[in-house]
């Protein structure tokens, strides 16, 4: 789908430059950006490799591990349908610990491992459980201790502080987290009530 919205946008934009008879301002706004995009991912590349060497450091010295048993009881919480499940709630676990450092290239594999989890929990059925939507709805509001993604973007545009919005995100993705837990839990009551009242 996203393919055919850029096709589109560059077609609009070349057509529009055409009529109006900048379709020179196009090509070199087309160049400009490519050179920006190149630049950005340069500067971007070493801020990354030392976030993931300071993460792959993490891993070996069993810190995540610590992480993740840390928030365990949290999970139990969250995810009751899986205090049977210690394979699926350590990969949730585990999903989490990466999501909340920040490591946005390590988290997605192991959100898949536990998207596959609760998957088979579920029977491989074509409707998600309720386990699988809340896990959706955490992944995609994670709680942010280390923004380091957006910290690198924003060392790499040149800013003067690049840490300055570790505050922000905190409160920000903290929000965010409780009330789609809030809403994820509040829509399976409603969808139980349903079924029940059929």
């Amino acid at each position: 789908m996203l393919n055919y919205i850029w096709a589109f946008m560059i077609l609009v934009s070349v057509v529009t430059g055409a009529i109006t008879g900048r379709l020179g301002d196009v090509t070199l706004a087309a160049f400009e950006g490519a050179n920006s995009a190149v630049t950005v991912v340069l500067g971007f590349m070493g801020v990354t490799a030392m976030w993931n060497g300071f993460m792959k450091i993490a891993e070996k010295s069993d810190l995540i591990k610590i992480f993740t048993k840390l928030i365990r009881p949290l999970n139990r919480l969250i995810f009751p349908e899986l205090k049977k499940e210690p394979k699926a709630m350590e990969a949730v676990s585990a999903n989490m610990v990466a999501n909340m450092l920040g490591l946005s290239n390590a988290a997605t594999p192991l959100g898949i491992k536990a998207m596959k989890e609760l998957d088979a929990i579920n029977g491989h059925s074509r409707r998600a459980s309720n386990a699988m939507c809340m896990f959706a709805v955490i992944n995609s509001a994670s709680i942010q201790i280390i923004p380091s993604t957006m910290i690198g973007i924003r060392a790499s545009m040149g800013s003067a502080n690049p840490a300055d919005i570790v505050v922000p995100v905190w409160i920000v993705s903290v929000a965010a987290a409780f009330c789609g837990i809030f809403l994820s839990r509040l829509s399976s009551r409603v969808s139980v009530c349903r079924k029940g009242s059929r």
